[in-house]
C-alpha cells in the first residue's frame, strides 16, 4: 500500500473538466488497490502569489499552502492533473509550486557556496496533461518546453523522482472511445500506485 497524493491543477473551481474526470478515475484505482489516496484541489485553495525574493524566502506561507506541504511530505507519490495552457502549467500551479516549494521545505539553501540539499526525496510523480492539440505535436514540434521546466526545475530540483508524463491531446473532441481509453489508463495507473 503507498500513500498517494492526487493534486487537481484546473483552474476552473466548478470541475466538470476532463482533468477532474482522470483525478476521479485514478483515485478510483488507487482506492479499489487499497492505497491511501488524500487530494488537494488548487482552485479551492487560499493563496496570493509571490512577488519578491524576500516573500518566497523569508515569510509564512499561508495556512492552505502549509497544509498543502503537510499532504506532499506525507506522500510517496505524487498525481498531478492540469490543462495545458500558453504551452505550460496554468498560472495558479505555477503560483501554487512557488508558495508550496520554498527553500526549507523543498530544498535546503543554508549553505550559499554549496547546491542547495533536496529535500523531497523518495517522491516520485506522475503528471497527466489535457491540451486541445494532439500530443504529438505538442511533444515533437513544440519539445514540450514548459514540462521539461516543470520537471527538472522544480520537481527535480526539489527531489522528485522519476517524474512521468501522460500529454492527453484533442481532449475537447467528442470522442467517448478515447475518452473512456484514458480514464482506463487512469485508473489503471492509481491502481499501481502511480
Amino acid at each position: 500500500m503507498k500513500s498517494l497524493l492526487v493534486i487537481q491543477g484546473h483552474p476552473d473551481p466548478i470541475g466538470n473538466h476532463f482533468c477532474h474526470a482522470l483525478a476521479e478515475s485514478f483515485t478510483k484505482g488507487a482506492k479499489t488497490a487499497g492505497h491511501q489516496v488524500k487530494s488537494i484541489d488548487i482552485a479551492k485553495l487560499d493563496f496570493a502569489l509571490l512577488h519578491s525574493q524576500d516573500e518566497f524566502e523569508n515569510t509564512v506561507p499561508p495556512q492552505d499552502i502549509l497544509e498543502a506541504q503537510k499532504l506532499i511530505k506525507e506522500a510517496e507519490h505524487i498525481a498531478l492533473f492540469f490543462p495545458l495552457w500558453l504551452g505550460t502549467m496554468p498560472a495558479i500551479v505555477k503560483g501554487f509550486f512557488e508558495q508550496t516549494f520554498r527553500p526549507g521545505f523543498a530544498m535546503d539553501m543554508s549553505k550559499p557556496k554549496k547546491m542547495p540539499k533536496r529535500l523531497l526525496l523518495g517522491k516520485s510523480a506522475h503528471l497527466f496533461v489535457t491540451m486541445g492539440m494532439p500530443a504529438i505535436m505538442y511533444k515533437r514540434y513544440f519539445g514540450a518546453h514548459g514540462m521539461k521546466n516543470l520537471e527538472l526545475n522544480i520537481l527535480k530540483f526539489a527531489g522528485v523522482k522519476p517524474v512521468e508524463f501522460s500529454y492527453i491531446g484533442m481532449v475537447q473532441k467528442e470522442d467517448s472511445k478515447k475518452h473512456i481509453k484514458w480514464l482506463k489508463k487512469a485508473e489503471s495507473y492509481g491502481q499501481a500506485g502511480g
